[in-house]
């Protein structure tokens, strides 16, 4: 999941994270969601799916609420901090690492693992 400009939260899956990243950074190649936003902090990371898990992952996640997506972040936030390390993902989050809000009325979806 990230976090865009505008306070929302986006759900994907990726096979390469920064590749991925990149994409959306630039509002044409990446999703169309980003067409008008930016990526500002990678914020939910997972591990471990094949490309069927990850699709029915991200379905599920896209159906929790905006509360329980945040609550979500917030839950793993330790693990998701450690995932970025192990993969090099530091520069994907800003310098505090820890800018998402608990609770903001606008989220949006799609999962990148």
């Amino acid at each position: 999941m990230i976090l865009t400009s505008d306070d929302q939260v986006y759900t994907g899956i990726t096979t390469d994270m920064r590749r991925r990243w990149l994409a959306h950074e630039s509002g044409r190649a990446g999703a169309r969601y980003f067409r008008g936003r930016k990526p500002v902090q990678l914020c939910f990371l997972e591990e471990g799916h094949n490309r069927s898990t990850a699709s029915q992952r991200e379905y599920a996640l896209k159906a929790l609420s905006a509360k329980a997506k945040r609550a979500l972040i917030h839950q793993h936030q330790v693990t998701v901090l450690q995932l970025m390390d192990k993969y090099d993902l530091q520069h994907l989050a800003t310098p505090d690492r820890n800018t998402l809000k608990q609770s903001t009325p606008n989220t949006s979806t799609v999962s990148d693992e």
